[in-house]
């Protein structure tokens, strides 16, 4: 626990350090990549090759750390949040952090054939989530991490409690069609994570967009997220957290069935983007219930070069187990 205190009171120096914008990025990932290996116990190759996705990026991290003002701090995070570490789901998923993905009305938590972070990466309670994270890097970090990019409907069934089984209308031809399919689908029963209204200052969703940010941009746009896990009530029935606010979320979206990352497949789908991000309760720029699929804004395949990244756009893992 002290390397992961030093790693933060690291961060939180170099935010405050007079270096340029791209060295104080560079430390700061330096910071969280001591957090990440001692918290996850990831071994030197995982770390080298994490190492490598971030080194491509001029922007990936935790923002751009000349203007992005948080408005809470770890510390503060660490004075309000539980003690998250729970001991059943360790067992079930073989890793720390990680919630079962299972559907409670008939199965045990036991009985899941996945698991999804509790937390958006790097999941550890009390960090801020990286963003400016392309869909391609997320992928890859995520199997860096011994991980896989989740299936839109693993995503949904954490946030809604309970896992459903894939209901991917794969013959509707577009991701317009499969969209209003599956929205029509949901709509009459949607919920969020902590229960069925949409409700402010649940979840980290009060903080402020800044003044710069006309549209995007990482010299204009700070993104000024609070730590994860700061607002214990923002949970799903599964225990997974910050669903809603904070940042939002990379998905995969399969358009076959040989794109599901949850049947194994490498080959992937287009991108889907989850969650709503940090100024929800002031400004509510598209639903967020927990089931909603979103329209394809800036879509791609998921492993495309070009796929989005942005200030408020983050990702988790999900993990196949035995």
């Amino acid at each position: 626990m002290r390397r992961i205190l030093t790693g933060l009171a690291l961060a939180g120096a170099v935010l405050a350090a007079p270096a340029t914008a791209q060295t104080t990025r560079q430390q700061a990932n330096e910071a969280l990549f001591q957090q990440l290996q001692k918290v996850h116990r990831l071994s030197e190759a995982q770390m080298k090759e994490i190492r490598r996705i971030f080194a491509r990026s001029a922007v990936i991290g935790q923002g751009n750390p000349a203007i992005s003002k948080h408005p809470m701090t770890p510390e503060q995070c660490r004075r309000r949040a539980p003690d998250y570490a729970n001991k059943r789901f360790e067992r079930i998923c073989g890793a720390k952090y990680m919630a079962p993905l299972y559907d409670p009305r008939k199965e045990r938590p036991e009985d899941a054939k996945a698991c999804i972070d509790q937390f958006e990466f790097p999941d550890i309670p009390c960090t801020y989530p990286v963003v400016w994270v392309k869909a391609k890097e997320a992928a890859e970090i995520c199997a860096a991490m011994g991980k896989r990019l989740c299936d839109a409907h693993e995503w949904e069934g954490a946030c809604a409690g309970a896992l459903e089984p894939p209901d991917y209308p794969f013959g509707a031809g577009s991701v317009a069609a499969m969209r209003a399919i599956h929205n029509r689908k949901y709509e009459p029963t949607k919920s969020w994570a902590y229960g069925p209204a949409f409700q402010r200052g649940i979840c980290a969703q009060n903080s402020t967009k800044s003044p710069t940010c006309n549209g995007g941009g990482y010299n204009r746009c700070g993104s000024n997220t609070y730590p994860t896990g700061a607002f214990p009530k923002c949970v799903s029935k599964l225990g997974v957290y910050d669903l809603h606010g904070n940042a939002a979320e990379h998905m995969n979206l399969p358009m076959a069935p040989d794109q599901m990352a949850s049947r194994g497949s490498r080959k992937l789908g287009v991108t889907e983007m989850k969650g709503s991000w940090f100024i929800w309760d002031k400004y509510r720029a598209h639903p967020d219930w927990c089931r909603w699929r979103a329209p394809f804004w800036h879509g791609t395949r998921v492993m495309s070069p070009a796929s989005h990244e942005n200030y408020h756009l983050g990702f988790r893992c999900c993990k196949t187990i035995d």
